[in-house]
């Protein structure tokens, strides 16, 4: 059976712009498009035929990105890609707090845009079909976590911040959410506990397979579970 190429939904107001996206999309990586130029029909759309990865303007009528964001997030573990013309850094972490895999800022180059969806789509996948019994398992009631089926030894604040990244696999989450999974006390930390704590993560992964690269840094963001 020949295999269907995945689906993208972009959600795009401007017709140049959502043109030349789904121009490349098709021609530079085979993908199969549809594209929608309001938030509320996007949301309609994709509830009737859901797609493989949305790429989602900020700015939309209808609805904006942030709020279909959260419509979809809610709903689905779609892989979205944000777009928008606002660079500020509050903006690209609520984005990604929210549950966006990724960000996009214009202008951009179109097959910096058919890279960035290869990769989130190679790396979901990834994330979304373990090999059997390899990887981690964590048990909330007995407070063990257990990698490639052999223990870990963790502290409290170790065990809570690798459940948090385990919680959402393939998302950013950023330094300031990590710690209020930490610290349910609300104690005053600083932001740069969570790298020592991530470190000492490392190790202990590291010891049971050498090569797995779990947790990644994410450059001025925060971390993200590939696991």
């Amino acid at each position: 059976m020949e295999k269907v190429a995945p689906c993208v939904l972009i959600v795009e107001d401007e017709p140049k712009i959502a043109s030349l996206l789904e121009d490349y999309l098709r021609s530079h990586g085979g993908y199969r498009c549809r594209t929608v130029s309001r938030g509320d029909d996007a949301l309609r759309r994709f509830r009737e035929d859901p797609p493989d990865l949305v790429l989602l303007d900020l700015m939309l009528p209808g609805m904006d990105g942030i709020e279909l964001c959260k419509c979809l997030r809610a709903e689905s573990n779609v892989p979205i890609i944000m777009i928008t013309a606002r660079t500020e850094e509050i903006d690209r972490l609520l984005g990604l707090e929210l549950g966006a895999d990724d960000y996009i800022c214009k202008p951009f180059s179109p097959r910096e845009v058919v890279a960035r969806v290869k990769a989130v789509l190679r790396r979901t996948i990834n994330v979304g079909s373990p090999h059997p019994g390899s990887g981690l398992e964590i048990d909330r009631e007995r407070f063990i976590a257990h990698w490639n089926g052999q223990p870990l030894d963790l502290t409290a604040v170790e065990f809570a911040l690798l459940e948090a990244l385990h919680s959402r696999p393939g998302h950013v989450m950023s330094r300031e959410r990590l710690l209020d999974s930490m610290y349910t006390d609300y104690r005053v930390v600083s932001d740069r506990a969570v790298d020592t704590h991530i470190k000492n993560l490392r190790k202990k992964i590291h010891a049971i397979e050498p090569d797995n690269q779990v947790i990644e840094s994410v450059y001025g963001l925060g971390y993200r579970f590939t696991g």
